[in-house]
């Protein structure tokens, strides 16, 4: 885990990296409750069969601007280069912002599986890497340490290259689960879907009839006896209000006022057949959206000549 803290040495890494195809990236930020966060730390994985941490290379950027500009300018902006992030969003304000390409987040990506295939409660990467990658024991304590105080401890470097390793094996495994929930539809086995499909429509009907039940009868009961809170569950209640007028009122005072409402309206079926033929008046734009729709065949039943 070289932890390099010169210019040059930096720089000398960052021009490796441009004949890289993907990259695990990881970042520590000093300040961060703070208005001004500032990067502290940019911890770069080249190799996702690396487990000892030799490839984890940790980048001391603080209060460095040249440097972190020129990895946003030859590394953040290169499209060539597949950037993998776990949140994303949160890393990428300090490096590039929208201007960066070629981005992989392990959240959104996990976010994506189908949840009975990644039951998880949450999509953290502690969460993901000891549920995916039987990491145990992560932990996470360091993340809200000093970023900004040199020299780091012992500590915090063993927590920053870390975090690539599981980043790069959960990136993996994800990359596993999203072939398994996305198969090629050409060659996917119907008669098994369809077993497995008809087996939990019924267990389905079943769950969902007695869980509104259940969910009716607990905000119910919490209201008749004046309970907000219990052990699991949370009642909480709000207003919507609908303002409504009649469409001759409102086209008259967008007249008589000067307002402009220049916007199109669905004509429904029903407004369809009010206009009649006056329809054909209108100059209309038709758009058309074709839905599919899985019904279950009604069972054939046979009678039997006597």
């Amino acid at each position: 885990m070289p932890y390099l803290t010169s210019a040059s040495e930096i720089s000398d890494i960052v021009a490796e990296y441009t004949n890289v195809k993907t990259l695990w990236i990881d970042t520590e930020v000093a300040d961060y409750k703070s208005r001004n966060p500032r990067l502290s730390l940019i911890q770069v994985l080249d190799n996702p069969q690396d487990m000892s941490g030799d490839r984890v290379y940790l980048l001391d950027v603080l209060d460095q601007p040249n440097i972190i500009a020129e990895f946003i300018q030859k590394i953040m902006i290169n499209s060539a280069i597949e950037k993998v992030f776990h949140n994303a969003s949160y890393d990428l304000k300090f490096l590039g912002n929208k201007k960066a390409k070629n981005i992989t987040c392990t959240l959104e990506m996990a976010k994506k599986i189908p949840y009975h295939i990644l039951p998880l409660p949450n999509y953290q990467l502690k969460t993901i890497a000891t549920a995916l990658c039987s990491f145990n024991n992560i932990d996470k304590q360091e993340q809200t340490s000093d970023w900004g105080k040199r020299p780091l401890t012992e500590e915090q470097i063993e927590y920053a290259y870390l975090d690539c390793i599981y980043l790069a094996q959960i990136h993996s495994n994800l990359l596993g689960l999203q072939a398994k929930a996305n198969p090629e539809p050409a060659t996917e086995d119907l008669i098994s879907l369809s077993t497995r499909y008809s087996q939990l429509e019924q267990q389905w009907k079943l769950l969902n009839s007695e869980f509104e039940h259940l969910q009716e009868r607990m905000k119910k009961a919490m209201q008749a006896q004046n309970i907000s809170e219990t052990s699991s569950h949370k009642l909480t209640s709000y207003d919507r209000t609908t303002v409504k007028a009649t469409f001759s009122e409102l086209a008259r005072l967008a007249q008589t006022q000067d307002i402009d409402l220049d916007f199109p309206i669905t004509l429904t079926q029903k407004l369809q057949k009010d206009l009649g033929t006056n329809l054909e008046q209108l100059s209309v734009d038709i758009e058309k959206t074709t839905s599919w729709r899985l019904t279950p065949k009604a069972q054939e039943t046979e009678t039997e000549d006597e």
